[in-house]
């Protein structure tokens, strides 16, 4: 088993914390599970029950680190950024430099059983960062309110029918389907040496863990949304992040489905074909012929498929250059019904 561990940031979750410290040390693992909790400003004792829960634990090693960040620092994107440098390190202290595993999740995250072994299980089958799918709290002491769970369903649909258009087009061997399309800070894996060539965490105020993952596409990383890699997450309306999912949740409450708007399919039909066109151009050696496609010069596509070690460094690259005007908006069953016809066609052809 790879060298691994889990790395939490918490804010005053001292009522999330036992099934976070129950679920992480029933990961099926044949090692020790190393836990890294950043207690960040808290203020209703969080630290002093993970002490105490993590010490009837044996199977569990806890480093808890208790910070309190200057203003301008007291967010979330600093707190993640920190534990998972504790983790880093403490990979590096057992000499795991090349081999180690750093994996984040979230102080209110129940984690299944398998959820370290699949991890581990997708990065050893040829990724560099794994994305684990994030599934909503709903049981019957705490059941998710019908209006969410009804939206989540549809936006989980139109999602999923973003993807099956893209993989019509521009498929990834890394990456096929069945795929899911989650890669946040709430589940996901990266493999040490590729985590220390990006330079960690960005330490922003929110959307790190997007800016993460983007930093490592840009440095030709294999990312997978490998399908038997979730967690469960509480479905409160009031989380700690800013534009987090407790946010998203909160619009879910009160938008209908057949009025809830979201990227038309043109948009991903575009997108899924300017990515086909640049990994092509790639592979072929001649990216600069899409300039006028494009919109870029020439002489910027020849830099840049010089510079990317490979087709996913590439279309990073250059998607980071295109235009990014608002995308058109469409009614979201429309939508996915579109994108569902679109896909066959792209299929055969």
């Amino acid at each position: 088993m790879q060298p691994a561990v889990i790395c939490v940031p918490a804010r005053d979750e001292r009522s999330e914390i036992p099934s976070l410290i129950r679920t992480v040390a029933a990961q099926e693992a044949d090692a020790p599970i190393r836990l890294v909790l950043l207690a960040n400003h808290c203020r209703d004792g969080t630290a002093e029950r993970a002490r105490e829960l993590a010490a009837a634990e044996p199977r569990l090693q806890l480093r808890l680190l208790e910070v309190e960040f200057p203003s301008h620092e007291a967010h979330a994107g600093s707190a993640r950024r920190a534990a998972v440098q504790a983790g880093a390190d403490w990979l590096c202290e057992l000499g795991a430099h090349e081999t180690g595993v750093v994996l984040s999740t979230d102080a209110d995250a129940r984690l299944p059983p398998g959820w370290l072994i699949a991890n581990l299980r997708a990065l050893a089958s040829g990724a560099e960062v794994v994305g684990g799918r994030i599934e909503a709290e709903d049981t019957s002491s705490n059941p998710l309110p019908a209006a969410i769970r009804g939206m989540a369903s549809h936006i989980g649909a139109y999602w999923q029918a973003v993807r099956a258009l893209s993989d019509s087009i521009d498929p990834l061997p890394h990456d096929p389907p069945p795929r899911h399309g989650d890669h946040t800070g709430a589940s996901l894996a990266v493999a040490l040496p590729w985590l220390r060539a990006v330079g960690g965490v960005p330490p922003l105020r929110s959307r790190e863990d997007v800016a993460l993952v983007e930093a490592l596409e840009w440095a030709g990383a294999r990312l997978r949304h490998a399908p038997d890699v979730w967690v469960e997450v509480s479905a409160r309306q009031h989380g700690r992040a800013e534009g987090g999912m407790a946010a998203e949740m909160r619009r879910w409450a009160t938008a209908p489905a057949d009025a809830y708007h979201l990227p038309a399919a043109s948009h991903w039909l575009r997108l899924a074909r300017t990515r086909r066109a640049i990994r092509d151009g790639f592979h072929s050696g001649r990216l600069p012929d899409l300039a006028g496609y494009l919109g870029l010069e020439a002489a910027s596509l020849t830099r840049i498929a010089a510079e990317s070690p490979n087709d996913i460094a590439c279309v990073a690259r250059v998607c980071r250059l295109l235009p990014t005007g608002t995308a058109a908006q469409q009614e979201m069953v429309a939508a996915m019904r579109e994108m569902r016809a679109l896909a066959e066609p792209e299929r055969v052809a």
